[in-house]
């Protein structure tokens, strides 16, 4: 482990990095499931896609956090990106309807572009193209990456991870339909018989984080995963006592055995060369060129501020490895698009195991093997309930706000750019958008203030380029 990871120059033990690696598996587990669900959400035919998706998540995060461990020996975790994973639905659906085929054509040919586009990355990576983009980034927008990250992982926490739904609808969210309710009786009927299940999920969610906090400050390394655990256990308790129901009769009927043959036939190595043709040279150009931005910026500004937190970049804000931890985002990609899955990314919950100690490969290695083994025991990963999840994230994003203390209040060209990704990166669910919204303001700013020499030549281009994505009609 030593001559791997290097373990004693950074500060760390094999134990702080297994348990900094189990910690990022807890809180971004979701994914596995969740990924096949939106991926064959539109009515794709029978479960064999959705098996497909769903070993194919398992296997080619697992490959990707194998390549950031031993190639960058880098802390950070990855899997089909957010957001990503849901353009990459439409965009199936949308061929579906163009050309006539099936969705699970459909589907195919739309792994054309993520191979394509994992592809490129790999080249870009090679040729030092995408670090040279880090590096272009001004000083002043890396500053804000960080604390715009910690907003958006407490949005999460309070504002998606954790829904319920009864049946007067929903998804109901804690803060915005229990919190955000004008009373308690609003709240209740609103939700109708979902309302206890959301007590208990706020309850669950601030006992998580309390725990996680008193912990923390008392110097235990493992409090967000031995908060997330009491989290849990406070749910499952609560759901048997309060809610009269099993936490855990989906283990039950669940089946344990990998559906590989569904994944031959559905998404393994299955590319659809002739339909991805048939959506016509210029659909398909701008399609490629549009999951490129969204996945550099997102995998970017993961990087960047995870690594700020961590201490891991030195005073120009660059990481070591930045090279070799984007060309592992980019084998990644790849291995998704053969084995059938959306673009593969560095997910921001690598910021918790970062929190709990991680700080070496062996953390990314770690939660890899655990992605493996859900090949097997995906049931068991289920019963982890969102609110404990959650619970993590708001704690880690707390932390991460405190990165705005390296900001300079008093400088306006820096503090418009963080303002904006401050608010765009929440409320757009996007890393990279709110990246481009800094990036366009700090170069209009500098170029009408006579400052445009202190802007460089890449972050003309970039920000250009933002400028079309966002306003240019295609």
């Amino acid at each position: 482990m030593e001559t791997f990871f290097k373990l004693r120059e950074n500060g760390t033990t094999v134990r702080t990095e297994i348990l900094a690696g189990l910690t990022t598996f807890m809180t971004m587990a979701y994914i596995i499931a969740l990924n096949p669900n939106l991926l064959t959400g539109f009515g794709a035919e029978g479960m064999d896609l959705w098996n497909g998706v769903f070993l194919a998540t398992c296997i080619a995060s697992a490959v990707a956090m194998f390549c950031m461990a031993f190639l960058a020996n880098k802390p950070f975790a990855l899997a089909p990106g957010m957001g990503l994973n849901s353009f990459f639905a439409v965009v199936a659906a949308n061929i579906a309807g163009l050309t006539g085929m099936t969705y699970v054509e459909s589907f195919q040919a739309a792994l054309v572009i993520i191979l394509i586009e994992g592809i490129v990355f790999i080249v870009l990576s090679v040729l030092n193209i995408r670090e040279k983009i880090v590096d272009a980034i001004p000083l002043g927008v890396r500053l804000g990456i960080a604390p715009a990250i910690g907003i958006m992982l407490m949005n999460i926490g309070l504002g998606s991870n954790a829904g319920v739904y009864s049946e007067t609808g929903g998804p109901f969210f804690v803060m915005r339909d229990f919190f955000g309710a004008l009373t308690p009786s609003v709240a209740q009927t609103s939700m109708g018989s979902g309302y206890s299940a959301m007590i208990l999920s706020a309850v669950t969610m601030f006992i998580g984080l309390f725990v996680i906090v008193i912990l923390a400050k008392k110097g235990v390394k493992a409090a967000v995963l031995l908060g997330m655990l009491a989290a849990s256990v406070i749910h499952w308790a609560g759901s048997a006592v309060f809610l009269g129901t099993n936490p855990f009769a989906s283990l039950s009927t669940a089946s344990f055995v990998p559906p590989f043959a569904d994944m031959a036939s559905t998404t393994l190595f299955k590319f659809n060369f002739q339909g991805f043709l048939d959506i016509g040279w210029f659909t398909a150009v701008t399609l490629v060129i549009t999951f490129c931005m969204i996945d550099m910026f997102d995998t970017i500004g993961t990087l960047v501020g995870t690594a700020s937190r961590a201490g891991m970049v030195d005073e120009q804000g660059n990481m070591p490895n930045m090279k070799e931890a984007l060309l592992s985002d980019a084998i990644g990609t790849v291995a998704g698009a053969c084995s059938g899955t959306s673009t593969v990314t560095t997910f921001v919950e690598s910021a918790s195991g970062v929190e709990a100690g991680g700080r070496t490969g062996l953390t990314a290695l770690t939660t890899g093997v655990l992605f493996l083994a859900c090949i097997f025991i995906a049931p068991i990963a289920a019963v982890i309930p969102p609110a404990a999840t959650s619970a993590a994230l708001i704690y880690v994003g707390v932390l991460m706000l405190m990165g705005l203390k390296n900001v300079d209040f008093d400088d306006m060209d820096q503090m418009v750019p963080v303002a904006l990704m401050l608010i765009g990166m929440p409320v757009s669910g996007s890393i990279g958008h709110a990246i481009g919204l800094g990036l366009i303001s700090f170069t209009v700013i500098k170029v009408f203030s006579g400052k445009a020499k202190d802007v460089s030549v890449l972050t003309y281009v970039i920000s250009a380029l933002f400028l079309v994505k966002f306003f240019l009609i295609v």
